[in-house]
């Protein structure tokens, strides 16, 4: 994507995931308003970049294509094949559970790494 290629707003970008991925890393959840203390920028702005990555993912995903977090990890869309199944309410009742695409996520060695040192 665009927002990604741009070698300029890739710098500023890259910086910033680095440190929305510290944030992660200790407490596990994304709060904006922190986001933009530790970042340096208004809460609109931190709104506005997040949502900017959310839409840019989204968009990719759909398009067949990965977006990647150097170190963190990589998200793509997997489509899980129609199957049959059975009704959870009626356990006798067989059900046909149609073809879907689902969000996929796999762990950058970064990440990885940063758990197994977690103290």
């Amino acid at each position: 994507y665009e927002l990604f290629q741009l070698r300029s707003k890739r710098s500023m970008i890259d910086s910033i995931d680095v440190q929305i991925l510290d944030i992660l890393q200790n407490d596990g959840r994304i709060q904006r308003n922190r986001i933009a203390e530790k970042v340096g920028v208004s809460k609109k702005q931190a709104e506005d970049m997040l949502d900017a990555f959310e839409n840019i993912t989204i968009e990719a995903l759909k398009q067949g294509q990965e977006v990647t977090l150097t170190g963190f990890g990589t998200f793509s869309a997997k489509v899980r094949s129609a199957r049959g199944g059975v009704n959870p309410q009626n356990p006798s009742e067989r059900i046909q559970i149609p073809e879907v695409t689902v969000p996929k996520f796999k762990a950058g060695k970064a990440l990885k790494d940063s758990l197994k040192n977690k103290e």
